[in-house]
């Protein structure tokens, strides 16, 4: 509540004083481009919450009017055309950019990483945003941290997976970081925007998929041709949304409109990022119940080597010949090792606490 009225206070001083026609004149109009179909349930709508929120906190000073994947360009292109200055922003995910650079990866999720409230305080108080200001920067791109989708799910499999040799050689529709941790335990990794995910799991043309988690994948119909739905999803233990504005633009504004901007993707983040903690398990209800979807937990020898995968990629990471990527990596793991033993004792005791034969409620 206190977000919410401190937020109307700056979308009402940002417009305080402004008569019609000069805002109206002095309008900053941008264009975001998104990697989803229009109002696709989680980052779809998501999008459209900051693109409106934006024009909200700015007093209506910049209007952003969103175009949803292909409209503008295919999903795949969104970065380049906002560094290009084609585009103004974008909403996605930083799994999509890492040929740009792996650095860019650990802002988005890290296989067998951070819990998206770790991964916010990272942010926040462990210094990753001025490193996420930094790699982006090279790009000629802004970010912001606009919501996060939580723990996902590993993914939809036609068949079921009884050990590590059901896995091996199967065509798993996956990207980002996650997507080279599957490729090193045995999977062929097909990279695919949302929109065409259905398609290649009905044809064939893929084993399995995965995308977000029961919100977001429901409306998707993947369950229609695949009904084992397996968890955990260790490849995005968290997986940040962003938008990424181009620097020309974001350098050109004032420094209040800056900051409104900034407020905006800070209220969107809390609220999407609550919205999908709320909504899976009612999505994953219905569609265990309407729709013969069976939850499966993975064998733990998959598990294992997963882990084992995750790892040999972090010790590369720290390692790596950019030293920026090299303190992203060490900066990252050294905050997941603090936060470790102190998230089993707090979050996950009280979790196997609630687990126990009582009585409550």
């Amino acid at each position: 509540m206190k977000r919410r009225q401190l937020l109307a206070g700056v979308a009402a001083a940002s417009g305080a004083g402004l008569a019609a026609p000069a805002l109206s004149q002095n309008r900053i109009e941008w264009r975001m481009v998104t990697l989803w179909p229009r109002n696709l349930p989680g980052p779809g709508v998501a999008a459209q919450k900051v693109a409106d929120r934006i024009g909200l906190v700015s007093g209506g000073r910049i209007s952003v009017r969103l175009f949803s994947a292909g409209e503008v360009v295919p999903a795949p292109g969104a970065f380049d055309a906002v560094a290009a200055g084609t585009a103004d922003l974008y909403h996605g995910v930083p799994s999509f950019w890492i040929s740009k650079s792996p650095g860019i990866g650990f802002f988005g999720s890290f296989p067998f990483g951070m819990t998206a409230f770790e991964q916010q305080g990272w942010m926040m108080h462990g210094g990753g945003q001025a490193m996420y200001d930094e790699i982006y920067g090279r790009f000629g791109v802004k970010p912001f941290i606009c919501g996060n989708s939580g723990p996902q799910w590993l993914g939809w499999f036609r068949r079921e997976l009884r050990s590590i040799d059901d896995f091996r050689g199967l065509r798993f529709r996956t990207a980002g970081l996650g997507g080279e941790m599957f490729r090193r335990a045995g999977a062929s990794v097909v990279a695919l925007p949302a929109g065409e995910i259905f398609a290649a799991l009905q044809s064939g043309a893929i084993d399995a998929a995965e995308f977000i988690g029961p919100f977001s994948d429901g409306p998707l119909g993947l369950h229609q041709v695949a009904k084992n739905y397996y968890y955990p999803g260790v490849q995005e233990p968290s997986s940040a949304e962003e938008i990424g504005i181009n620097m020309a633009k974001w350098n050109a504004l004032p420094a209040d409109l800056k900051q409104a901007v900034q407020f905006a993707c800070q209220s969107v983040a809390e609220e999407v990022t609550s919205e999908y903690d709320v909504r899976h398990p009612v999505a994953l209800a219905g569609l265990i119940a309407n729709n013969q979807v069976v939850p499966r937990e993975a064998p733990r020898d998959l598990l294992i080597a997963f882990g084992n995968s995750a790892g040999e990629m972090m010790a590369e990471f720290r390692a790596h010949a950019d030293p920026l990527v090299k303190r992203i990596a060490d900066s990252y793991a050294e905050f997941r090792v603090r936060s470790q033993n102190y998230m089993l004792q707090s979050y996950a005791g009280n979790f196997n606490a609630r687990a126990l034969p009582i009585r409550w409620g």
